[in-house]
């Protein structure tokens, strides 16, 4: 039987970019999690808004954010020590990400967020939760382009 799709080294070389995806991403917090969207054409993110809400409510929260902007994936930034050594809220924000991977049944990705808090305070956010998310999501951009 023929191959229905003509193999990629028949293809024309158009330069064409591969399928523009779009994430949600999420700066972990016991009390808040701040949220932020973005795309792999334009390769920015932008600060969205902060769920300050616990448990259940949290993640019908995040359900809502998901149904509205229809990711392709998710991106949760896990902190760390300066010098790379984990910690409790390492441990907290893993979990947060399986958590919403099993719950929202999208990709989760984990992007090492040390410093996106100070670094959003110095560039003057009023929202410094979603701003570090989007942050974290600009940081995970840049490794996949």
């Amino acid at each position: 039987m023929p191959d229905l799709v003509a193999p990629a080294a028949h293809a024309p070389d158009t330069g064409a970019a591969q399928r523009i995806r779009t994430y949600l991403a999420f700066d972990f917090g016991l009390k808040r999690v701040g949220v932020a969207s973005g795309n792999t054409l334009t390769g920015t993110a932008q600060p969205l808004r902060t769920v300050a809400a616990t448990g259940d409510a949290r993640f019908a929260a995040i359900a809502r954010l998901v149904d509205e902007w229809q990711p392709d994936a998710l991106v949760v930034g896990v902190p760390f020590h300066p010098d790379g050594a984990e910690h409790e809220n390492t441990l907290r924000a893993r979990r947060f990400a399986r958590q919403l991977h099993g719950r929202l049944r999208l990709d989760v990705h984990e992007v090492d967020e040390r410093y996106t808090t100070t670094e959003a305070h110095a560039d003057g956010a009023g929202d410094l939760d979603a701003a570090s998310a989007a942050l974290i999501l600009e940081q995970y951009l840049r490794s996949v382009s």
